[in-house]
């Protein structure tokens, strides 16, 4: 099967693209696959597709660019050019664009593959439904946010073209099916990065325990009550501790993190490290002695969890959405908090710092839950589903034939 994959790759910035990452360092070695075809952004600098793993052969054609109001049409046309059996389009809703125009001329692609009568899956990470607008940073207007609302259930018909849309938790299964009356919507879980191949090493660096974020932050990801809980434990504990703040401002929100370095320079042993590359992540997980999530609103289920559980981490999340239902459907744990006070996170943060067997206990368990869904595991799953689509294809193009 030769399969093309629209998605952002890294070393982009556009979100999504460290998942697009190792989907394809795990389809390529699925023996099903002659080839990958990548139909990524633009960037500068190469695409990172050397792996050292043996597996398929992978291309790379890149076609679209952020809030570009050709994609359409980029996209539709490398799609012809490079005639793949199937397409799967690693999606949210603010995918192409954060301009209203061009992120739903994006989203019109699934209905285009079907037009051209191509296999097609769309994972869709997120749901309109479920995304609290005002404390994920797209509006606060009420009147905005109907808006948003109507033009968001038109985009979700239109992605619902797609022969398949998988999503990563069950709730947005059920909500889809209930509102959209759709019955192509299936769940296949987010799944987890990478695996050791023995049980993890909790051991720590010798230094200053490190309180890690990580993620694209300025919007409902904001670092500055965790800065002010971690100075509260430094304080109440007199421990050693390190804030590593990883990752970049949002696109949405371009000089976040330039200001929150003004206003925080007083604080000492904190860490801006920028950007991360993929082979940098382990080793920025495996220092780190707690994960934190110091989010207002959750967007969908969280590829960071997952990886602060394949890496055997203690976690603190906000007790809201998507996190939560993660924590129950999954089986995740970690120290829950106030997202709206800071005495609540820094209580959290001293819970696991402060008692090294309650931190390897909740390592252990969250590694336990991180095993249960590798990612060999999860790009089977949709080569199953596509290997079903192209049968169900065949054989109702026999029966038209037949027919006549």
């Amino acid at each position: 099967m030769k399969l093309a994959i629209v998605t952002a790759y890294p070393p982009s910035k556009i979100t999504l693209n460290e998942y697009a990452y190792h989907l394809v360092k795990h389809f390529r070695q699925n023996e099903e696959l002659t080839e990958l075809v990548l139909l990524t952004d633009k960037t500068e600098a190469k695409k990172d597709i050397v792996f050292t793993e043996a597996g398929c052969k992978i291309s790379v054609k890149a076609c679209w660019t952020f809030n570009a109001y050709n994609t359409i049409i980029t996209v539709s046309k490398a799609i012809t050019n490079t005639k793949p059996d199937a397409v799967l389009f690693n999606l949210q809703f603010m995918k192409f664009g954060d301009r209203k125009i061009a992120a739903a001329l994006g989203l019109m692609l699934p209905l285009v593959c079907k037009l051209k009568r191509i296999p097609s899956i769309v994972l869709l990470h997120n749901i309109l439904e479920e995304v609290d607008l005002s404390t994920a940073g797209f509006t606060s207007n009420k009147l905005m946010q109907k808006l948003y609302n109507f033009i968001g259930t038109r985009l979700t018909k239109l992605i619902l073209q797609a022969d398949i849309v998988a999503v990563t938790m069950q709730k947005y299964v059920s909500i889809l099916k209930e509102k959209y009356k759709a019955n192509n919507v299936v769940l296949i879980p987010h799944g987890t990065f990478e695996i050791p191949l023995a049980s993890t090493n909790y051991d720590l660096p010798d230094g200053p325990l490190q309180i890690m974020t990580f993620g694209k932050f300025g919007t409902y990801k904001k670092v500055e009550m965790m800065i002010e809980a971690v100075e509260k434990v430094r304080k109440t504990t007199k421990l050693n501790l390190e804030i590593v703040i990883a990752g970049t401002d949002n696109p949405n929100v371009p000089g976040y993190l330039d200001t929150v370095k003004a206003n925080y320079k007083h604080v000492e042993q904190i860490r801006f490290t920028g950007y991360v590359k993929e082979t940098d992540v382990p080793s920025l997980f495996k220092e780190s002695a707690v994960v934190v999530f110091p989010y207002t609103s959750t967007t969908g289920s969280s590829g960071v969890l997952h990886q602060a559980g394949s890496f055997g981490k203690a976690v603190v999340m906000p007790d809201l959405g998507d996190l939560a239902l993660l924590v129950k459907d999954e089986g995740y744990k970690g120290e829950f908090f106030d997202p709206n006070n800071v005495d609540s996170l820094a209580k959290a943060i001293e819970r696991i710092v402060t008692n090294e067997a309650y931190r390897v206990h909740l390592e252990n368990i969250n590694f336990k839950a991180a095993t249960a869904y590798p990612m060999q595991k999860i790009t089977a799953l949709y080569i199953d589903k596509f290997k079903t689509i192209i049968e169900s294809k065949k054989q109702s193009k026999i029966s038209k034939i037949a027919i006549i």
